[in-house]
């Protein structure tokens, strides 16, 4: 079992010289926009040129979790002309599936996320703290590994700054998500939500920078456009380019919905202070997870006032790719080479 050390450490060997090196590999995901974001972020950190797949079963296998196919690859299609190299996979589908190619092909598999079965069936396995699991092939990371790197919100800065410019500062950029299997976020939520903003911005005289996610509902977005916008907030609209990256990286502060561990996750990768809305609802995981960020002093709760702090970048995801490679024997990339000296 990995823990990763001390982001100052992590930031020493990103800026560190490296051999330009691509690894050969294939990332296998249900389809879901945050898991093939995680498998992506550590496919880039560790120098693999991966392409992916969408697993897609039929009926009567969607109605059982695939850990308990009996021949998983005989249920999923378009396995036949896979990539050669590292296998990635991610969410249980993945695992399932990734399992059966170690087993029957030989194939090298680093699973992402808890894959619900026994861990000795892959190479590696990344997982959060809040997993709760442990072993001699798990690498444990506190936050989720994505792709919003230095560089990654350098360039949407730019991109970004002058269409922001005209917002008052300090600017706190919001992150919405949705409603899940595990918490509420409709129409009392969403008026809850709003009256906390409207409040920060007459109390702090802030500027908001809102942006939905695909999971925010026609409903939800509604109340908070007609309770912010007649007070200045910008409010992507869905259309054209979508500026999450930009309000990253301009964000003075950042206040983010507590659904989604990726969206807290690429907050705090930032170096804005990082407010959590809780929504109703209930999840052990994801409340060990802001348990785990609140204790490092990375984030703390939204109470509708602005609170700012001295706020240091939390990201594993360089130090967890760090070990794949050296437990794999990749070369891995210079993340950031403009950093050399």
């Amino acid at each position: 079992m990995v823990q990763p050390t001390d982001q100052r450490e992590n930031q020493t060997r990103a800026g560190a010289a490296a051999p330009q090196e691509v690894t050969p590999g294939v990332i296998l995901t249900e389809g879901y926009a945050g898991l093939e974001a995680q498998a992506l972020g550590l496919a880039q950190r560790i120098g693999v040129t991966a392409a992916t797949r969408t697993l897609r079963s039929e009926r009567p296998w969607t109605w059982m979790p695939a850990r308990f196919w009996p021949k998983p690859l005989d249920h999923v299609g378009g396995l036949h002309d896979l990539a050669d190299g590292l296998v990635l996979t991610v969410g249980g589908t993945g695992g399932a599936i990734g399992a059966a190619l170690r087993r029957e092909r030989g194939r090298r598999v680093v699973q992402i996320q808890n894959p619900r079965m026994k861990l000795d069936r892959f190479d590696l396995v990344v997982a959060n703290r809040h997993d709760e699991i442990t072993g001699p092939n798990v690498l444990l990371t506190r936050t989720a590994l994505h792709r919003v790197t230095p560089p990654v919100l350098e360039e949407a800065r730019l991109v970004w700054q002058d269409r922001l410019a005209g917002l008052p500062r300090p600017l706190v950029a919001v992150l919405v998500g949705g409603a899940n299997g595990r918490f509420r976020l409709g129409a009392p939520e969403a008026h809850a939500l709003a009256a906390g903003l409207a409040a920060m911005m007459r109390t702090d005289r802030v500027g908001i920078a809102l942006t939905p996610s695909r999971r925010t509902g026609t409903e939800v977005r509604g109340i908070l456009e007609g309770a912010l916008q007649p007070l200045g907030a910008w409010i992507w609209d869905m259309q054209g380019q979508n500026p999450y990256l930009g309000l990253l990286a301009c964000a003075d502060a950042i206040v983010v919905t507590s659904d989604s561990v990726s969206m807290v996750s690429e907050a705090a990768a930032t170096h804005a202070p990082v407010l959590v809305a809780e929504l109703p609802g209930r999840s052990r995981r994801i409340g060990l997870f802001l348990r785990d960020l609140i204790d490092a002093g990375r984030v703390r709760p939204f109470n509708g006032r602005l609170e700012t702090w001295d706020a240091t970048p939390l990201d594993d995801s360089d130090a967890i790719a760090d070990e794949v490679c050296r437990r794999l024997g990749l070369t891995g990339p210079n993340r950031y080479p403009e950093q050399e000296v």
